[in-house]
């Protein structure tokens, strides 16, 4: 790349489908490329295949770019120089550039219907032939497309690839790559409903937008010949080409929806922070060295290259994407995490806006323990509920019974009562001499407290949590308890 050169990288999605995690990965090495040269990043949308379009999928690739401040120089929303950035508001250029091949030409008009190509693949596939256009409307005179034409049928329009020779491309990842051009057949770049396939289409947009690298999935890389040759044909100069090994699943196969959640959109709901997600996929497949893992967004655009791109497929490991969430959790402030936390909060229907003080005295306490945002109802509804639900038989622990526990939470009423003070410091130091007092385990002593204030066997810091209940809810609980276990010590 010469110092002159201003680096346009583009993503391309089609909106055919919910984005997914492979997607993303690779938009991420777009944008941290295109940053670190201090170029242009642009989004483009592919949306000529018009049967497989699905609703709002434009809308979800947009917010989980804005979700992971994936920002864009050009494209939907902000515009730009190029545009429009809608392959569908593009169709004349396409057509435009199509006539110029076939007046070269470098394509033809196509009259095969779908029913004579599934017969041809069909014989193909009988007489163990390798799959293909037989080019049998290779050969038509102007004449008998004329002649077609006017029996009203719709054509397509087909690039006349060279029957001998090769076609290579060097890639910046896997290196030099050439294809014979014996195993590429006539492909189509025009369909009969007007619209352009992704061959045509993309290769004029990223020229036509000035794009100077092209990152997309390897899986593209058996159709990069088809692209070349368009290339040559036009008289352009064709982009650098990086193609991005695929995303795998624990077993190697690759990534589906069998592995678990696949949309970026579903991740963000899952409660997953952007920071932690964006430096997550950033390291699927790259790295900057053999140890550091987490990294900054300023540190992913400092040290980004495609030089250090792994030719191998990348594992999605969901138990590192969780220890890395909540390495990025434990580093918020209180107030920070509370308003991530809020609306989980509210969507479950334990809090509002309005008791964010009492939650911003709970948050401490789960800030250690959080994996994801969406675990913070489990962990806390007992904060909020009004009376607790659970079985009797958790009031008792290892090593005692009914009658022992009840006891014990007894004593622990009677040094509660009197207490002037009612904070951690205070509690544990009414609390904890009992269990000696009592010939009991410090641990059974305060299962038996735990289980009483919070329905739980396992909870925040014990009297942390008493401390942020309050004395009257606890007290209120501690009566309730002491019930179940008088109930359990009749009924033995």
């Amino acid at each position: 790349m010469s110092e002159k050169e201003t680096v346009r990288t583009r993503i391309a999605p089609s909106p055919t489908g919910l984005p997914h995690i492979g997607n993303f990965r690779t938009i991420v090495f777009n944008w941290l490329f295109a940053r670190h040269h201090g170029g242009q990043f642009v989004v483009r949308i592919e949306d000529t295949d018009v049967a497989r379009r699905v609703e709002g999928a434009v809308e979800a690739m947009l917010e989980g770019l804005r979700w992971l401040g994936l920002d864009w120089d050009e494209g939907p929303i902000v515009g730009g120089p190029y545009g429009p950035y809608l392959q569908s508001q593009r169709l004349p250029i396409y057509q435009e550039q199509a006539e110029r091949l076939i007046a070269q030409g470098n394509a033809y008009y196509c009259f095969c219907t779908p029913e004579r190509l599934t017969a041809m693949r069909e014989e193909q596939q009988r007489q163990k032939q390798p799959p293909g256009y037989d080019r049998i409307c290779r050969t038509l005179s102007k004449e008998e497309v004329d002649e077609r034409r006017a029996q009203g049928l719709v054509p397509v329009i087909r690039f006349r690839v060279p029957l001998e020779g090769s076609t290579s491309f060097h890639d910046l990842i896997h290196g030099d790559i050439t294809f014979p051009n014996a195993a590429l057949d006539d492909f189509v770049i025009i369909k009969s409903d007007g619209y352009p396939t992704y061959h045509l289409a993309h290769m004029v947009d990223d020229h036509l937008m000035r794009i100077t690298h092209v990152m997309r999935a390897d899986e593209w890389i058996s159709s990069t010949p088809r692209h070349i040759l368009l290339y040559q044909a036009l008289g352009w100069e064709p982009p650098k080409f990086a193609h991005v090994p695929q995303i795998l699943g624990p077993d190697r196969a690759k990534l589906s929806k069998r592995h678990g959640a696949t949309s970026v959109i579903a991740y963000k709901e899952l409660g997953y922070l952007p920071e932690a997600m964006l430096n997550y996929l950033s390291l699927l497949g790259w790295a900057y060295d053999a140890s550091t893992e987490i990294m900054s967004r300023d540190e992913l655009v400092r040290y980004f290259s495609i030089e250090k791109i792994n030719k191998t497929g990348a594992i999605f490991d969901i138990t590192k994407l969780d220890w890395m969430n909540g390495h990025y959790i434990r580093r918020l402030s209180v107030s920070d995490l509370t308003s991530r936390l809020m609306p989980y909060l509210e969507t479950a229907g334990l809090t509002t806006e309005k008791d964010r003080s009492y939650v911003e005295q709970i948050v401490p306490l789960i800030q250690e323990r959080i994996r994801k945002l969406s675990e913070v109802g489990e962990l806390t509804d007992f904060f909020f509920a009004a009376t607790l639900e659970y079985d009797s038989k958790l009031l008792v622990p290892k090593g005692l019974d009914a009658a022992a526990a009840l006891v014990a939470l007894r004593a622990a009423r009677e040094r509660l009562v009197p207490l002037a003070e009612w904070n951690r410091e205070a509690l544990e130091s009414a609390i904890r001499p009992l269990a000696e007092a009592l010939a009991i385990k410090t641990g059974q002593l305060f299962g038996v407290l735990r289980v009483a204030s919070t329905g739980k066997t396992a909870a925040p810091p014990l009297f942390e949590t008493m401390e942020v209940l309050g004395r009257e809810r606890v007290m209120a609980r501690i009566d309730a308890a002491e019930k179940k276990l008088e109930q359990a010590v009749q009924s033995a």
